[in-house]
């Protein structure tokens, strides 16, 4: 460990703890706050009030809380410093989650009159999760208590307990006052029974994690951008040095070539370290995209598409397994799903507890299941190769973090088998060309009834096709599968790769599901083969359905009886560009069945 030029820290805690008030005091302090910007600060019965040099956002300033993260720049002879001035309240852990993942150490706040919370364990976990290891506790408000040393050694007692069982390797204790200045920048005489020193020197002096420079090379490719007849390969060193002549290894390709060329700053260089910015050029003509990564070939990087990995849920929504989310890990996209939730983790007992969904928040461990192999490193040797987001498909809002623990034996263990008799020579041997038409709507819109009627068209016609009904379905494959969220998803999951693997035989198959969530029905289609699936949405409106009840479902779900039924207290989510849309108030039977049948043929899937 060794002390660097620049420092990036955050500071976090529950909320009200004072971070704004700390660090605007630390900053004024510091030297790094103008004149006019200290004249302009309001002015209470104590004094400025120094939040306001970090609560930049009109509606911090009104809720008097911290929404976003701030960031700010300052220095002292002894270092620079960046410090993100991180959300206290619940509702932005996701905020305070992003800036620890780049941190080197944390300054964790906590009111001395009310302990340590919930949230602070939280905050405190989560740098522990996100490879901080540095951490001051800053134990602020004391002059509310009188300065009592008991209390300091209390709450201190009760922090470092926790961050002992979560791996916190140096916590450094400070009693504070952030409006008073009491040990900000210079020890106070409120505190002659504390003998450490004050925040500003313990931030100066603090240790933070050197650089391996023998370590193997590393680099996520960003871009890849022509340099005249050559390719150059940009991207940022996560790892290790580089210089010409070096042999390197395409990650997952595990093709090879010498680096042939080098430009950092814009400047032919010989050799390039940890953190730097360069441009490769390689010897040799090598298929290289952006995601992929280089590495030192006499140490190449592993590569899987399925892992045990720590998440952290940061959405609204809960998190759903099986459900496809894009994922990102380092600069390689996939589309992915968490495959099973192990345990989810109580932040305050750290006990492993049984979960099948994630809520806001919540941290658990799990399986990620990715479309394609990504080189990695374990997020506790490399950050930027062991880290990853989870981004919804619909929204493109990031509702989740993970950090990578291991790739799955499995994912190495199991191989595609090749096989003799592909699709195409399945569907001609039956003179046809396979299609999956997914029949989505209430419960009760006639879909089975129209998906059975377009079942007997087909067979007449002397087609091979099969109906997969959800009802039957729960008969037999997803017997084991109730109505919340999660099995709903898990059912449209087994449903769409029977569906697949239907289609794969060269069958026409029709499928009769609810499917309520958009996302599942969009990971269905994206399943099949170009052109193979059409989505028909059997319409019906909820009173319609509700006045028909053949099974007496809604009656049930109004009643309480009946829970996470679709339209009453779950919600269904309309296609909005079907292939087909069906009325189903104002078509028959027979003419619902009448478009299906017109639509395979002008998609191509019932001709000759």
């Amino acid at each position: 460990m060794a002390v660097s030029d620049t420092l990036r820290f955050i500071t976090c805690g529950s909320v009200d703890d004072g971070k704004s008030t700390l660090i605007g005091r630390l900053l004024a302090e510091a030297g790094a706050v103008a004149d006019d910007q200290l004249a302009a600060l309001p002015v209470g019965p104590h004094g400025p009030d120094w939040s306001f040099l970090v609560d930049g956002l009109l509606a911090e300033r009104e809720q008097g809380i911290t929404i976003d993260v701030a960031y700010r720049y300052f220095a002292t002879p002894r270092r620079k410093f960046i410090v993100a001035d991180t959300p206290g309240h619940e509702q932005y852990t996701r905020n305070m989650a992003t800036a620890a993942s780049t941190a080197d150490a944390a300054v964790v706040l906590v009111d001395v009159r009310k302990g340590v919370l919930v949230q602070t364990r939280r905050h405190a976990f989560l740098c522990a999760l996100l490879g901080v290891r540095s951490v001051v506790l800053a134990v602020t408000k004391m002059d509310l208590v009188g300065w009592d040393c008991a209390v300091f050694d209390e709450t201190v007692a009760d922090f470092t307990d926790f961050a002992a069982r979560i791996g916190l390797e140096t916590v450094t204790p400070i009693p504070l006052s952030g409006r008073d200045g009491d040990n900000v920048l210079t020890p106070s005489a409120n505190t002659p029974w504390f003998d450490g020193r004050p925040l500003l020197e313990t931030l100066e002096t603090l240790a933070t994690a050197t650089t391996v420079l023998d370590a193997p090379f590393r680099m996520a490719v960003q871009l890849v951008q022509r340099n005249g007849e050559a390719r150059a390969y940009l991207g940022r060193i996560a790892q290790g040095a580089v210089a010409v002549g070096d042999r390197l290894r395409v990650e997952p390709s595990g093709r090879e070539a010498s680096v042939k060329a080098l430009t950092l700053s814009g400047e032919a260089a010989d050799r390039a370290g940890d953190g730097a910015s360069v441009a490769v050029i390689l010897d040799a003509d090598v298929d290289i995209a952006r995601g992929d990564v280089l590495a030192a070939a006499s140490a190449p990087l592993e590569s899987a598409d399925q892992f045990e990995a720590t998440v952290v849920w940061m959405a609204e929504a809960p998190m759903l397994p099986g459900r496809v989310y894009d994922v990102q890990v380092g600069t390689a996209s996939r589309s992915g799903q968490i495959t099973d939730i192990r345990h989810r983790i109580d932040v305050n007992s750290l006990e492993p507890l049984a979960a099948r969904t994630l809520g806001l928040n919540e941290i658990g461990v799990c399986h990620l299941s990715l479309s394609r192999e990504v080189a990695f490193t374990p997020y506790d040797q490399n950050r930027e190769l062991g880290g990853f987001i989870l981004i919804d498909r619909e929204s493109r809002a990031t509702v989740g973090a993970g950090m990578i623990h291991f790739a799955l034996r499995r994912a190495h263990n199991i191989h595609r088998q090749a096989v003799t008799v592909d699709r195409a020579r399945r569907a001609a041997a039956k003179g046809q060309k396979p299609a999956v038409v997914w029949l989505t709507g209430l419960s009760g819109a006639g879909k089975s009834t129209i998906a059975d009627a377009v079942e007997a068209r087909l067979t007449a016609l002397g087609r091979h096709c099969y109906l997969i009904d959800g009802d039957n379905l729960r008969h037999g494959l997803n017997r084991d599968l109730g109505f919340t969220a999660a099995d709903r998803v898990e059912n449209v999951r087994r449903a769409a790769e029977t569906a697949r693997m239907m289609a794969d035989a060269g069958l026409i198959v029709l499928v009769s599901l609810i499917s309520p969530f958009a996302a599942e029905r969009r990971m269905a289609r994206e399943l099949m083969a170009q052109g193979e699936f059409l989505e028909v949405f059997v319409d019906a409106p909820l009173a319609t359905v509700e006045a028909r009840d053949v099974k007496g479902l809604y009656a049930k779900a109004r009643s309480g009886a009946l829970k996470n039924f679709t339209g009453i207290d779950s919600p269904y989510e309309a296609p909005e560009t079907p292939e087909v849309h069906l009325d189903a108030a104002s078509l028959s039977v027979e003419q619902s069945a009448d478009r299906i049948i017109a639509a395979l043929h002008a998609a191509g899937r019932l001709d000759p």
